[in-house]
């Protein structure tokens, strides 16, 4: 707000101090304009700012969407490129899966392969890294094994004739005789044909009848302490030990139903089906009890068969799955056995132990064992490498499986591998040619064998940078050559065998069972699975008649069971074939009359 003041004014002139006011008036004034001035400057500057401002943040935003918009572009492309390079890896992976479908079912089933062109029967993979003594000896060792001829008894060829049937079957005669004869005819003999019939199970009732017998009235003295002695006035024979006391079922019957689910792999309910066929419909009830009955009375015997199998000092383990049925989910779940194979003493037994694969399981299986142990490349069995006492030996049939499938990925890499392991395997057809014991197996692998083992090993090593990792190939040139230390032991004693065959073939009745009654009940209904095929592989590998072993034992062993001074190993397949052997030979009359006459005085013995 200005203040005119007039300089005309003679009040105001004559006044000093009014010319202070009016200094201080102006200088005020001066100052409200310039203040004023300013409040104007920055009211239009302001205006300038917030425009270039306000077009700066829409070029800003503008620049922000774009780049949103790029990146959600790259995002769609590095998707789409990650959804690409995981299609190329199916497509690798089935084609991988359908060359191995095509040979393993439109293709020959053997894994011995020999190369179409002979020229290339030994294939140059630029040099193998050995030492020129170290070749020498890998070449003298294939001439020879290549030059060996197998040596087999030429055998004459023979027309095929109709066996005989066995004498010891029951014949049934039937006689048929010609219409029209008379008496003017004379019978001069007969013609006889035999022809095999069968007869579907029979079953009876065994009735064991055990008579009573009283004592006669006598008028005699009665003598001190003839009172006490009153029971004997009524005598009767003791009632034969029965495998299971409060049921019905003898121990024939209970073979049968053993026999048929765990050797012919019949679940119960076909069995019924078979039983009614027959005249008689037990409840399923029933017979489930029978068969908790009959495992708890061999489950001793299957702790002693244990005991044996684990105190030898070479095994062959292996696993395999079966299905149980799991009370909380409600449904099947996949558990897993163990097999622990004596393979000099030829013995058999399954582990189970709630479904589990874990290392713990094993671990606490073979806690005590001493020896070699043979089995696949399963990592739980890697702890025992660094065991004392413990050797591990490793199968060379899983590696030559895996170079098998690899085939069609690398047709030249794994027909040398497979070459390699074929010459490995003719040392051991040469061994058994020969006959030979042990300790000259141990020496002809030595020989012949260690030097391709090694040639092996460095090509291996050489070749793998070569292939695809992750192709089959790959997996089987990582596989062996982790393993090679395993593979390689076996040529250290005569016994151990190159791969784990026999343990597989005694899982072949699980596999077989599995396919057939599909599931166990419980952890329960697995282990007397165990017991079972634990004793019926025995009576397998030992070759011997599991209908008659059952019957005979089950009607043993309760006596065993009770007595703790007889030897329950006395049962065991093995020794109860060598017992029946004994008695066998001592019971027969010809068998009797060459001993006396070998031994020169009927009187000696």
């Amino acid at each position: 707000m200005s203040i005119f003041i007039s300089s005309s004014n003679p009040r105001y002139m004559s006044n000093s101090t009014d010319k202070d006011r009016l200094v201080e008036a102006l200088l005020q004034e001066r100052d409200e304009l310039y203040v004023e001035l300013s409040r104007l400057r920055d009211i239009a500057g302001g205006t300038r700012e917030r425009e270039l401002g306000e077009m700066l943040r829409q070029k800003d935003a503008e620049l922000q969407e774009k780049d949103d918009t790029l990146r959600k572009k790259d995002a769609v492309i590095q998707k789409k490129e990650n959804k690409i390079q995981e299609k190329e890896e199916q497509i690798r992976k089935l084609t991988d899966q359908l060359a191995w479908y095509r040979h393993k079912f439109w293709k020959p089933a053997s894994e011995k392969y020999i190369p179409r062109d002979p020229n290339q029967r030994v294939i140059d993979f630029e040099g193998l890294d050995v030492l020129p003594q170290e070749e020498e000896a890998i070449k003298e060792a294939q001439t020879e094994i290549i030059s060996y001829k197998r040596k087999k008894p030429e055998r004459e060829k023979k027309q095929p004739v109709r066996l005989p049937l066995p004498e010891d079957l029951r014949r049934e005669e039937e006689t048929i005789e010609p219409e029209g004869i008379g008496q003017n005819w004379v019978r001069i003999g007969e013609e006889v044909t035999e022809v095999l019939e069968y007869k579907p199970g029979e079953m009876y009732v065994r009735r064991i009848i055990r008579p009573k017998y009283a004592r006669k009235q006598i008028n005699q003295v009665n003598f001190p302490g003839e009172e006490e002695q009153k029971e004997e006035h009524i005598r009767i024979a003791a009632l034969p030990v029965l495998p299971l006391p409060r049921s019905n079922a003898g121990a024939s019957l209970l073979a049968e139903l053993l026999m048929g689910k765990y050797l012919f792999h019949l679940p119960f309910h076909r069995q019924l089906a078979i039983f009614r066929l027959a005249g008689f419909s037990p409840p399923a009830s029933t017979v489930n009890g029978w068969f908790q009955g009959a495992g708890d009375l061999l489950r001793a015997l299957y702790y002693r068969l244990k005991e044996i199998v684990l105190s030898s000092d070479y095994i062959q383990v292996d696993e395999s799955t079966v299905p149980v049925i799991n009370d909380e989910k409600h449904r099947a779940v996949k558990a897993y056995m163990w097999m622990v194979r004596s393979v000099m003493e030829n013995l058999v037994f399954f582990h189970y132990d709630k479904g589990s694969r874990a290392q713990k399981v094993v671990v606490e299986l073979l806690k005590d064992f001493k020896g070699a142990v043979q089995s696949d490349g399963y990592e739980a069995y890697s702890i025992y490498e660094n065991k004392k006492g413990v050797l591990l030996l490793a199968c060379w049939a899983h590696a030559r499986r895996k170079f098998t499938e690899a085939l069609k990925e690398d047709k030249e890499g794994a027909e040398y591998a497979l070459y390699q392991i074929s010459l490995l395997y003719k040392v051991e057809t040469m061994a058994d040619d020969q006959n030979l014991d042990y300790t000259r197996r141990a020496e002809l692998r030595k020989r012949l064998a260690y030097p391709i083992l090694c040639a092996f090993e460095k090509w291996i090593v050489s070749y793998y940078p070569k292939v695809f990792p992750r192709g089959r190939m790959g997996k089987a040139l990582s596989y062996t050559y982790s393993l090679f230390h395993r593979l390689s032991r076996y040529h250290l004693d005569g016994r151990y065998k190159p791969d784990n065959n026999l343990a597989e073939n005694a899982l072949r009745d699980l596999s077989l069972g599995r396919k057939n009654f599909m599931f166990c009940g419980n952890h329960e209904a697995a282990e007397n699975a165990a017991v079972m095929y634990s004793l019926l592989g025995c009576c397998k590998a030992c070759d011997v008649n599991p209908r008659e072993w059952l019957t005979d034992v089950l009607t043993r062993i309760p006596v065993y069971n009770s007595d703790y001074s007889l030897e329950l190993a006395d049962l065991l397949p093995h020794n109860w074939k060598a017992s029946k052997s004994v008695q066998k030979s001592s019971t027969d009359p010809d068998n009797g009359q060459a001993f006396l006459e070998k031994s020169g005085n009927p009187h000696q013995f």
